[in-house]
C-alpha cells in the first residue's frame, strides 16, 4: 500500500493566525475544526506532518523552549481528540537569512517527503499563504489553499498564481474534498 502524507502550515491552517506571531503557548488557540480534520486524516492513514515557518525564534520573540511549549500544547489538544501529528519541521530563520528551509523553498517539503519515503506525487501541501503553495508545487507535491488565516488576503493579490489551486474555506473543509477523492 502506498503512503499518503499531508503537510500542513500550523499558524492560519491549524491554529488561528497573528500578524505579531504566536509567542506564547496563551496565545495558541486551536481552530476546532481543525483539530477534527487532523483526526480525520489519521483514520484514513495519511501521515500528517507540520511545516512552518517560525522566524520570530530568530528575531528574538520567542525562545526554542517557547516554541516548544506552543507544540506541546498543539499536541495536548490533538490528543484530547485522540488524534495526532506524526512530524514537525520548522524553519526559525528571518527572511534575510536565506535558508534553503524556509517557505517558499522547498526544503521542509523534501526533507518530509524523503524522511517518510513518500513520492511527491502521493503528498499534499495544505497552507494559508501563498509561500505554502509555492513550496509545495516546488516539492512536486498537490497543493491547496484554505481561507483561514492569510487566505482571503493571499486570493485579492495573487489571483493569477493562484490559478488551478483548490482553495478551500478551511482545513475540515479541504480534509472533506481529500477524502472523498481518495474514496474514488
Amino acid at each position: 500500500m502506498k503512503k499518503k502524507l499531508i503537510i500542513l502550515d500550523r499558524d492560519g491552517v491549524i491554529n488561528a493566525d497573528s500578524d505579531h506571531y504566536i509567542k506564547t503557548p496563551d496565545e495558541w488557540h486551536a481552530i476546532p475544526s481543525s483539530l477534527t480534520a487532523i483526526k480525520h486524516l489519521n483514520d484514513a492513514g495519511f501521515i500528517v506532518t507540520i511545516a512552518t515557518n517560525q522566524s520570530g525564534v530568530n528575531r528574538g520573540l520567542l525562545s526554542l523552549d517557547t516554541l516548544h511549549a506552543i507544540h506541546a500544547k498543539m499536541y495536548q489538544a490533538l490528543r484530547d481528540m485522540h488524534a495526532h501529528i506524526d512530524d514537525l519541521e520548522f524553519c526559525p530563520h528571518d527572511p534575510s537569512e536565506n535558508c534553503p528551509c524556509r517557505k517558499p523553498k522547498a526544503g521542509m517539503m523534501l526533507k518530509l517527503l524523503e524522511k517518510w519515503q513518500v513520492r511527491p506525487q502521493d503528498a499534499w501541501v495544505i497552507g494559508d499563504a501563498l509561500r505554502d503553495v509555492i513550496a509545495g508545487q516546488t516539492a512536486g507535491c498537490h497543493v491547496a489553499l484554505v481561507l483561514t488565516g492569510k487566505g482571503k488576503k493571499v486570493i485579492e493579490n495573487h489571483a493569477d498564481e493562484l490559478k488551478g489551486v483548490p482553495i478551500y474555506p478551511d482545513l475540515a473543509a479541504a480534509v472533506d474534498a481529500l477524502l472523498k477523492k481518495q474514496e474514488k
